[in-house]
């Protein structure tokens, strides 16, 4: 008989075990976290569009624009470092968390070939604690993986933000938008808890996203502008770029 459930997080992980492949099926799911991404990571050679060390056009617009500032900034499942490292190279402090020893290896080797300092860390960011995520942060860039994260871990998510996001600092978000022809699923949350399946990643809706961060001040909604091949920049149509903003006190 099991009766581990005591608290919230047993219960985030309790349902986190739905969405884990299971050793009898061979294949790996978004939902194994780490050792699905440490996969997924290992083969630099892989056709990813994303592999490639551009930062997403949004950050580079944003920062043009004037609507965000070099200061300290957290990067989120930060991959192969493209977006640390621009950030790093745009005058920011920057420290960034990935699941995979493989993509941070990889970002670490970007961060010193470009010749910036960043404090890379490996590990779940919402299991890291203060001394290891050490906000507060003016900027929290996600590339991709909120729209990763099942139902429940939203709620780890704001957390997380509640925790170490600045008065006055933003959240600089990119994830699947719905209507896109199968570049994220477009399940309900509970008919996703029925499938036991992330089916690759969610999509949202612009009310979605504002609804789950209404308590942040939306700066910015629109669509990736997409890039031509050879710019220095990432771009693809599917994804929304979202800025929100904490509002000081």
């Amino acid at each position: 008989m099991d009766r581990t459930v005591r608290t919230v997080e047993d219960v985030l992980a309790l349902l986190d075990g739905l969405f884990t492949s299971g050793a009898e099926s061979g294949k790996l799911a978004t939902g194994d976290g780490r050792d699905y991404w440490e996969r997924f990571y290992a083969d630099r050679d892989r056709q990813v569009p994303f592999f490639a060390a551009k930062p997403d056009e949004n950050l580079a617009a944003q920062l043009d624009a004037g609507l965000i500032a070099p200061g300290r900034v957290l990067d989120l499942g930060c991959g192969p470092g493209r977006n640390a490292v621009f950030l790093a190279q745009r005058g920011f402090e920057v420290e960034a968390v990935d699941l995979s020893p493989a993509a941070v290896a990889w970002a670490r080797e970007r961060a010193a070939e470009a010749g910036v300092e960043v404090r890379f860390t490996c590990g779940d960011a919402f299991a890291l604690g203060a001394e290891q995520v050490r906000g507060p942060y003016d900027l929290v860039v996600d590339s991709g993986c909120f729209h990763h994260l099942a139902p429940h871990r939203r709620i780890s998510y704001l957390a997380l933000l509640d925790r170490v996001l600045a008065p006055g600092g933003h959240l600089a978000l990119t994830c699947f938008a719905a209507g896109e022809n199968g570049m994220g699923a477009e399940l309900s949350d509970a008919d996703l808890y029925r499938e036991r399946s992330l089916q690759g990643g969610l999509a949202y809706t612009p009310d979605a996203l504002r609804r789950i961060f209404a308590d942040l001040t939306e700066v910015e909604l629109r669509r990736m502008r997409e890039q031509p091949a050879g710019a220095a920049l990432f771009g693809v149509p599917f994804l929304w770029t979202a800025l929100f903003r904490r509002d000081r006190a």
